[in-house]
């Protein structure tokens, strides 16, 4: 309590010393962001002015001179020649119509609509993207004198440069300038991250500062603090005068206040070097008490992580003494049983193990002596012989099967991922299965969703997990049921769906049917589903079941779609 009373007031001062840095700050880093802004405003103005006084200059050229048609073509195709940053001149009369045109063929403008942006009498229409992925917007200056008073000058103009000014608007290294007009549509962005939403044409009008930008007084100062996608920022914006637009600094909090966090930190570490200094002798003379506790503390808790040869060290021969001491003895215990609880695991592991080995192969072997003992009397049946080669290859190639399940429950197979339909895969797969669920009596289906279904797995594991679960379904269904497939696409993943009529699965043994070892069948080791799972977690999908007695079960499997295309080599 005493070292509580001296820190409090030198706590107080640093409170009241980082309030008082960080507001000033604050104020500091907005003023200098909003002088940035205002001077990219200033220059974004002067540029489109200047574009609309170069397309005024054009059109002070064609009215009252009486010239004809072949003199103004070549006065705009000159101009056009003179001034890259237009694309087409054209000149209409009154009624819309283009009278003569820089550009060879029908003219790709048109007189701005009169909503359009009115920058002194000229029109302008909103900023759009050309084919070269370049801003381009439409300009109208009237022009007299044109054979029939009251005609427009129309000029397609290529604003890259605007781009490029907004990219040059640098706060930092890290702040960027984002120009956006006032309907709020994003005209320009200078971090190269965000170009891709000027090409999608995405409307701000929700945006915090658009939004107060529209409401604000002339020359009030604006900015505020939002989250984006590049964590916190500050945020200023000025408008550009008679264009409507604003444009928006950004700058992340981290950079913006860098040196005050950086003050901030000297502050809490001089606060906290105080404060380690005045409680010291205090935590000193409290030691000696609670040392006991920490080391039962820290004794709990490697127990409960798993590290069973921790022991507590209190030799105290007080209550904690005597309380380590049953600590280490119940620590000893704990271990003896975790002993005998391993060996009882392995025996019950081995036991299973044996057992299915002894289901799986018992009948392939018997079948394969026995055969062996009737061709040694049969050798000259040459029809036996043909049936004697079937049934060993039949029996070795079960017994193969068993022996790879064990081998790749230990070592999970290689994937190779790469694109691929995930629909063609399942046609090909159950036009390959028909016959072998025909001969189990049970039909077939596939429902698939319209289109292709592209997800990145590797095909042959692919086709093992559902050649699994597709067998199964047939092995737990009755002649006459059904077994169907389906697929459809649910926020960005692709779900595989095979449902059957057969027996169902108890709710019991749902939880553990993914386990190895656990069958639901009379025979067999219980690996299919295992590794199946593993397969599916290996290609960062998910698998699971729902299933209901006497009705049916139905397993999903659910991949990620992908935006990659198969090559033309993967698809051969």
């Amino acid at each position: 309590m005493l070292a509580l009373a001296a820190v409090v007031p030198l706590l107080a001062f640093g409170a009241v010393s980082m309030y008082s840095l960080r507001s000033g700050t604050t104020q500091t880093v907005v003023a200098g962001n909003q002088n940035v802004a205002r001077r990219a405003a200033e220059q974004i103005e002067q540029y489109v002015s200047t574009t609309v006084k170069i397309l005024r200059a054009v059109a002070a050229d064609l009215q009252h001179t009486g010239l004809e048609p072949w003199q103004q073509d070549r006065i705009l195709k000159n101009y056009v020649l003179q001034f890259p940053e237009f694309t087409e001149l054209t000149l209409f009369d009154p009624a819309g119509r283009p009278l003569v045109s820089s550009r060879i063929g029908t003219s790709r403008v048109s007189v701005p609509d009169p909503g359009s942006l009115d920058l002194g009498g000229a029109l302008m229409s909103r900023l759009t993207v050309d084919d070269d992925l370049l801003p381009t917007a439409v300009i109208g200056v009237p022009v007299a004198g044109t054979g029939t008073p009251g005609g427009w000058l129309v000029g397609e103009v290529n604003l890259e440069e605007l781009w490029r000014m907004v990219d040059r608007i640098r706060v930092g290294s890290q702040g960027y300038a984002l120009l956006v007009a006032s309907e709020g549509q994003l005209l320009a962005h200078g971090d190269p991250a965000a170009k891709s939403r000027v090409a999608r044409g995405d409307n701000l009008a929700a945006h915090p500062l658009v939004a107060a930008a529209r409401s604000a007084a002339p020359g009030a100062a604006l900015s505020q603090e939002y989250d984006t996608a590049r964590g916190r920022v500050l945020a200023v914006a000025a408008p550009v005068v008679g264009l409507a637009w604003t444009v928006i600094v950004e700058q992340p909090l981290v950079e913006a206040f860098a040196v005050a966090n950086r003050l901030q930190v000297q502050l809490f570490v001089s606060i906290g070097l105080a404060l380690l200094i005045t409680i010291t002798a205090g935590f000193v003379a409290g030691r000696s008490f609670i040392q006991p506790i920490f080391a039962l503390m820290r004794g709990t808790t490697a127990l409960a992580e798993g590290r069973m040869d921790q022991r507590v060290d209190v030799r105290s021969r007080d209550e904690f003494g005597r309380l380590g001491h049953a600590f280490n003895d119940m620590a000893d215990r704990l271990v003896a049983l975790q002993d005998d609880l391993r060996k009882q695991e392995r025996q019950a592991m081995f036991g299973r193990i044996a057992v299915g080995l002894v289901h799986d192969l018992s009948h392939p072997i018997q079948n394969v002596g026995n055969s062996c003992k009737l061709i040694v009397r049969m050798w000259e049946d040459r029809e036996y012989r043909e049936t004697f080669t079937r049934t060993v290859t039949r029996e070795l190639a079960e017994v193969k099967r068993v022996l790879d399940d064990l081998r790749n429950l230990a070592r999970p197979l290689p994937l190779e991922k790469i694109p691929l339909d995930a629909n063609a895969a399942l046609g090909e797969l159950v036009e390959s299965m028909q016959t072998t669920v025909d001969r189990a009596g049970v039909a077939l289906e596939a429902n698939l969703v319209f289109g292709p279904l592209y997800v990145e797995a590797d095909r042959f594991a692919l086709n093992r997990v559902l050649r699994n679960l597709i067998i199964n379904a047939a092995q737990a269904t009755n002649p006459g049921g059904h077994i169907t497939i389906t697929t459809e696409r649910m926020h960005e993943r692709a779900v595989i769906r095979v449902a059957d009529t057969g027996c169902g699965i108890p709710a019991e043994r749902l939880g553990a049917i993914f386990d190895t070892f656990v069958t639901t069948k009379r025979r067999g080791l219980g690996l299919g589903l295992a590794i199946s799972k593993k397969i599916v977690e290996q290609m960062d999908g998910t698998i699971g079941v729902a299933s209901e007695v006497g009705r049916g079960s139905t397993f999903t499997v659910t991949f990620p779609t992908t935006k990659a295309r198969p090559s033309q080599a993967a698809a051969g």
